[in-house]
């Protein structure tokens, strides 16, 4: 049985805010998400049935500004899932300088099970229903698991017509031709490549050769590893929701894409032998990187991975258990809310250019996210070695601290 996501981040939370100076009254303020919309809404089908369908729109925290965080479309998407994601995007936030509050969504669907038509029914309803939340100086959605460009484009438009006028910045993820912003689609990867960059200097191996295995080759693996396969590193081993594959000698990251977008899967690569799941998170490497889903690496497989350096790419991979067996083993663990903060930072830089409809240059954008990953991964390096925590409470703290700091100046209304 997987562990619940909410608890997880409350444990996080507890274990990070005793390194904090903190009123115990602002403490319980910061456990909880601010407000929970909970919509079951009925969608016309193909087949001209109605089906009905149930979302969750959670706002964490609004005391930095407005909330922000992705839209999720699962089958296992639960109302305790989001209210994690939301709280871990209110650090994540914090610790990367934004001035954004944390939010998260999500409907329960597979929406590989239904049609484009049946989607955009679906988004565009769902999108009516927390428009009541939504407005680009309240609560920005963006895309997450299961939803993309297009169903931002649906987003706002929906939110648009409403309105009767175009309103860009409602969302972020979009496409170029109606707001989107260069850069934006490689964003999280690219955050992931900078960091693990960042934590091999710290480790003193050259980026050369360094053998990296990405689990979930998806819009947060695939930039991640052609991205870092550029600085030298080289691919071992990858995998998605069907299975791995596993070359020794190296993968060719995007020739891998290109066969993973035309199959719809990477197994199946003549260049490389299979690999389960299990197998790939115990490979032998100097990098690993979770870019799947939660709770990935337990206490259960955690004595098996043999990696240097762990990146998550995703939200939540390893359980708390797990993380006290990887420290102990001197794993050096790139936090989640650090790691995979590439999407929501160039989701702002996406978010401001809409507002003053100014549009900035790639090679600009890339390097302030650069600059911003860097400096909030020496921040929190600093943190960690004053206070003699991980890695993960440190980044923890720095986004606790801030958000507390922002509470104690605006004060508690009335």
């Amino acid at each position: 049985m997987a562990e619940n996501a909410y608890e997880i981040a409350q444990r996080q939370f507890e274990k990070a805010v005793r390194y904090v100076d903190l009123k115990a009254d602002i403490a319980a303020y910061l456990r909880v998400p601010k407000r929970e919309l909970i919509v079951n809404f009925p969608v016309e089908m193909d087949d001209d049935s109605v089906r009905v369908f149930t979302g969750y729109r959670v706002h964490h925290n609004t005391a930095l500004g407005p909330t922000k965080g992705g839209i999720r479309y699962h089958p296992d998407v639960s109302l305790d899932e989001v209210r994690a994601l939301a709280m871990w995007m209110t650090w994540k936030c914090a610790v990367v300088g934004l001035p954004y509050g944390g939010a998260k969504g999500g409907v329960i669907c597979d929406p590989k099970a239904l049609s484009v038509r049946e989607l955009e029914n679906l988004t565009r309803r769902y999108a009516t229903e927390i428009s009541v939340l939504m407005s680009p100086q309240g609560d920005i959605p963006a895309p997450d698991m299961g939803t993309g460009e297009r169903e931002m484009a649906w987003i706002m438009d929906t939110y648009s017509m409403h309105r009767g006028y175009s309103v860009p910045a409602v969302v972020t993820g979009k496409p170029l031709a109606i707001g989107g912003s260069l850069g934006r689609s490689e964003a999280t990867g690219r955050g992931v490549m900078i960091t693990t960059l960042e934590a091999l200097k710290r480790k003193n191996i050259a980026v050369e050769g360094v053998r990296v295995v990405v689990q979930g080759f998806g819009k947060v693996g695939a930039p991640a590893a052609y991205l870092i396969e550029e600085r030298g590193a080289k691919i071992i081993a990858v995998s998605d929701a069907q299975g791995g594959v596993y070359n020794p000698q190296g993968l060719n990251a995007r020739e891998l894409l290109a066969y993973a977008t035309t199959q719809g899967t990477v197994t199946g690569y003549t260049k490389a032998e299979p690999l389960s799941n299990a197998d790939l998170l115990a490979l032998e490497c100097e990098v690993l990187m979770p870019c799947a889903l939660e709770n990935q690496i337990t206490a259960t497989n955690a004595p098996r991975v043999r990696a240097k350096i762990i990146a998550e790419g995703a939200n939540g991979p390893l359980t708390p258990e797990a993380d006290e067996i990887l420290i102990d083993k001197g794993v050096f663990i790139i936090p989640d809310i650090l790691c995979n903060a590439g999407g929501v930072t160039v989701s702002y830089f996406e978010w401001v250019q809409d507002l003053q409809s100014f549009f900035w240059g790639e090679d600009e954008i890339n390097e302030r996210l650069r600059q911003i990953m860097v400096r909030s991964f020496n921040q929190i390096l600093r943190v960690s070695h004053e206070k003699k925590i991980d890695p993960r409470t440190a980044a923890q703290v720095l986004g606790i601290q801030r958000v507390a700091e922002a509470v104690r100046i605006r004060g508690i209304y009335p």
